[in-house]
């Protein structure tokens, strides 16, 4: 029987690869006010716990909620932030201008989002940095990193075969190995080329 379970994933520093595409993103972490664009999966949020690390900040899916007992000094990172309720990020920015370091990840600019007028405002005043469409050499690192953090080791013909034959984005990386999972167990079969081969013809052809 196969199960589906947790999968623990790793955002230490030595986890993330750095190359061309996210090497200005990772340089930017050293400033306390940024905000990191990027699509879904590209490293944004494994960013933002590097950054949360080395600032000693906490990383708030709820700004609303924690508020009232935030500090001016406090040191906050919010995930999406597009998503989030924009009245409550607008109060979060002007607590922590003077004395607090903030952190914003979300997939398109500050323009871009149905926020507050006055909130826009202020948000494109920080500086922002942008992680670019994955390289060979990070598409590989990644698909690596998602084997591992499922306790999968394959062979590293498999990766070069995956990369040529992908859609070339991080999310993409992310589901493949998530379906390569799942059929490695229900077809009770080890993760290899032929398995890689089957699963793409099928997904092609439907």
């Amino acid at each position: 029987m196969a199960f589906t379970l947790p999968v623990a994933e790793a955002f230490r520093r030595e986890d993330f690869f750095a190359s061309p595409a996210n090497a200005a993103a990772l340089t930017a972490l050293t400033a306390p006010r940024l905000i990191l664009i990027g699509p879904p999966g590209s490293g944004k949020t494994h960013l933002a716990h590097i950054w949360c690390r080395d600032h000693g900040a906490q990383m708030l899916t709820n700004p609303a909620q924690h508020l009232p007992s935030l500090q001016p000094d406090a040191r906050i990172a919010v995930d999406n932030a597009q998503s989030v309720d924009q009245t409550a990020l607008f109060h979060l920015y002007n607590l922590l201008t003077a004395h607090g370091k903030l952190l914003l990840t979300a997939p398109l600019p500050p323009r871009d989002w149905a926020s507050l007028p006055d909130l826009q405002s202020r948000l494109q005043t920080l500086p922002t940095a942008r992680l670019n469409p994955p390289d060979d050499a990070l598409l590989s690192a990644v698909l690596i990193k998602l084997f591992a953090d499922r306790q999968i080791t394959v062979a590293p013909n498999l990766i070069s075969y995956l990369t040529a034959r992908m859609e070339r984005s991080i999310a993409a990386a992310r589901a493949l190995v998530a379906d390569l999972d799942a059929k490695s167990l229900a077809s009770a079969r080890p993760i290899t080329r032929a398995l890689a081969a089957d699963l793409l013809d099928s997904s092609t052809s439907q």
